[in-house]
């Protein structure tokens, strides 16, 4: 992740999906662009599995991340994401 921030939430009151949004538009706030991913401890999910899309956005389960702790940000690219490097120059 290039650009990340870590938001807290542990209202019982709001859902997964109400706290990811709130996370997102705070990161939106701070970073002005948009996320595309956000870490959760797998326990965030219950019985809905371990990878979910909010509003565009991939939550999925992370060990290290702590309870009611949402890591929000811009994944890395995959290697076939990155632009190529100019060759020969």
């Amino acid at each position: 992740m290039q650009e990340g921030l870590l938001w807290y939430d542990d209202d019982p009151q709001r859902s997964l999906a109400e706290k990811v949004g709130r996370a997102v538009r705070r990161f939106e706030q701070k970073f002005g662009a948009r996320p595309n991913v956000c870490y959760v401890h797998p326990s965030a999910f219950g019985t809905e599995g371990k990878r979910l899309k909010v509003n565009g956005v991939v939550v999925a389960a992370k060990l290290s991340v702590l309870r009611h702790h949402f890591w929000v940000g811009c994944a890395d690219p995959t290697p076939e994401q990155q632009p190529h490097a100019a060759i020969g120059r």
